[in-house]
């Protein structure tokens, strides 16, 4: 079996890579990848890499289009992004050229020569429900220009899915991803990423709104595992989207307190809520369970725990 991960080196496709790379049925490994932001060791990670074919290119060249159209390719895996519901809103232009129109670019070429392609979508999709847990079936309210571009995708691998007989694809809705891999010192990083970051570096913590937001936290290993599910599934799915996450919530306030419990004498500073961010998230996961096999391999508090352990705090 062959496979692509476009974002390969960054936070979920390297994680994704790493399992394939344990399995004896994948043959090939393409991991596609501009480098515009790639996890921080990248270099360091792609050398361990040994069964992983690098393209340093986007996801949308002319060079990966042509492995597609040439190397019977059985799945794609596209991660790529640009990611951050903050920054699309600061770069609606930029954000949506990737996004929407190079991922076309990417769905167009897999017509005929893909078996499936499995697309990294997003809880924002919802645009904060107000059904917690929230079903697949709960309508769509994106109110940013990120969850806008996830959301266009998914309603477009539908029909090409019912335009196209040779070409089967899925949507998975990832809540809150986070764990090893996920480095934080960005801007527009995630809340635990840029929380782990602050304490290794002995740097304040930063506290956005209230911090009675909470949302459904997904450690990686969960997602990877809803990825690996998705590829082997044996029937059509047909562009048929699964929520991934463990279907609980935890308050910001709540994680502070156990960051604060843990790591003495952290200082924390206020900020304002983030632009496009919603309060609450919890998933109801029962379609991913009943279809897919789906089940969360490791709850959130073990899952910070690992996660500390890999920032060697």
């Amino acid at each position: 079996m062959k496979v692509i991960v476009t974002g390969g080196c960054g936070f979920i496709g390297s994680n994704i890579i790493e399992t394939l790379e344990r399995d004896s049925v994948i043959s090939e490994i393409y991991c596609v990848d501009n480098m515009y932001a790639p996890r921080e060791d990248a270099e360091e990670w792609l050398r361990d890499r040994k069964k992983v074919n690098f393209v340093n290119a986007c996801f949308s060249s002319a060079e990966v289009l042509d492995i597609i159209k040439s190397e019977n390719i059985d799945v794609i895996y596209h991660t790529a992004a640009i990611p951050r519901v903050s920054y699309s809103v600061e770069n609606p232009w930029k954000t949506t050229d990737t996004n929407i129109n190079k991922t076309v670019a990417l769905m167009e070429a897999c017509v005929g020569n893909v078996r499936r392609f499995i697309f990294s979508s997003s809880s924002s999709v919802y645009g904060g429900a107000e059904k917690l847990p929230t079903p697949t079936s709960y309508a769509k309210n994106p109110k940013s220009p990120y969850a806008w571009q996830k959301d266009s995708i998914e309603n477009l691998l539908k029909i090409f899915c019912d335009l196209y007989d040779d070409f089967d694809a899925v949507s998975l809705r990832y809540f809150n991803v986070f764990g090893p891999g996920q480095f934080g010192s960005s801007a527009y990083a995630t809340a635990i990423s840029a929380w782990c970051h602050a304490v290794k570096n002995k740097k304040v913590l930063r506290k956005d709104g209230t911090g009675d937001q909470s949302r459904d936290l997904c450690y990686i290993d969960n997602v990877v595992s809803a990825n690996i599910l998705a590829a082997s599934y044996s029937s059509r799915l047909s562009g048929r989207f699964f929520n991934v996450a463990c279907g609980d919530r935890t308050s910001n306030n709540e994680i502070l307190q156990h960051f604060k419990e843990k790591f003495h004498q952290l200082k924390i500073k206020q900020a304002p809520f983030r632009p496009g961010d919603v309060m609450h998230t919890q998933a109801d996961i029962s379609d991913s369970i009943e279809i897919l096999g789906y089940k969360p391999l490791v709850r959130f508090w073990d899952g910070l725990d690992r996660t500390f352990d890999w920032w060697g705090i």
